[in-house]
């Protein structure tokens, strides 16, 4: 999809990655962004940067998404592009995490792509063209062995995000599934702009970049760190060494804890 003259929404839109994608939209032309994000000052901020608009979103509630895009629609009459984005961090550990933790994030990493979906496919696919991308994570991919909840949800995002390609990919909608490994968020120490990499954490920049790139392309997988794709076929083609790996990196990770 070419984002010139569309309306895009994007949530987590107030930092990091989504204040990226935003102001890249805006830049290539988009006729609206709407900066979705919990933090509505910081939201319009961001909006204020492109004359763009601001809604206030909690996406752990479908709700919200819901008057998000109706919002959206009342502004601006449709929605060609999605980027479901908003994501958190939480804490780290492992069987010890509670309950409401993983319950947190299952509803942002995975409902809150769900309840996106339901609100803006129909639309699309009667259009007959828009774009979804889904903002999972490498460890959606592998793993993160500091977090089985963080892992677990962000694989439950990438399966929804190839689900939804295969389902309407050949109705006009194209689906995208965002996969980095470390960009310099709020989740790392945000910034505001940057080198392009340090010690392989990229600037937001860069994933926005790659973000375009992928939606010219049409292709599903969005890999700002290449290195990604050859993980992802070392675990492919030999799981059991690649599960041995991990249990090595995960015993150093657990040294003295």
């Amino acid at each position: 999809m070419d984002i010139r003259n569309k309306v895009a929404i994007v949530t987590g839109g107030a930092s990091g990655i989504g204040r990226s994608i935003a102001r890249r939209f805006a830049q290539e032309g988009a006729r609206a962004v709407v900066v979705a994000d919990l933090n509505l000052e910081r939201a319009q901020a961001v909006a204020a940067e492109f004359n763009g608009l601001a809604v206030r979103c909690d996406v752990s509630q479908e709700a919200d998404i819901q008057a998000l895009v109706a919002t959206t629609r009342r502004h601006y009459g449709q929605v060609d592009a999605y980027i479901s984005n908003a994501g958190i961090l939480g804490r780290m550990g492992g069987l010890d995490l509670e309950d409401a933790l993983w319950n947190k994030m299952w509803e942002v990493h995975s409902m809150a792509h769900l309840w996106a979906a339901r609100a803006v496919v129909p639309e699309m696919v009667a259009r007959g063209s828009g774009f979804f991308m889904v903002t999972a994570s490498a460890a959606g991919l592998l793993t993160i062995v500091e977090s089985p909840a963080y892992a677990v949800t962000k694989h439950a995002a990438v399966a929804f995000a190839e689900w939804l390609r295969i389902a309407y990919g050949r109705k006009g909608v194209q689906v995208a599934c965002l996969c980095p490994q470390s960009v310099q968020t709020d989740m790392v120490g945000d910034s505001d702009g940057g080198s392009a990499a340090v010690n392989g954490i990229l600037a937001p920049e860069v994933v926005a970049q790659e973000v375009v790139t992928t939606m010219d392309s049409g292709k599903f997988l969005v890999l700002p760190h290449p290195e990604v794709a050859q993980y992802f076929r070392n675990k492919g083609q030999d799981y059991e060494r690649w599960i041995g790996g991990m249990q090595k990196m995960y015993a150093r990770h657990t040294e003295g804890m």
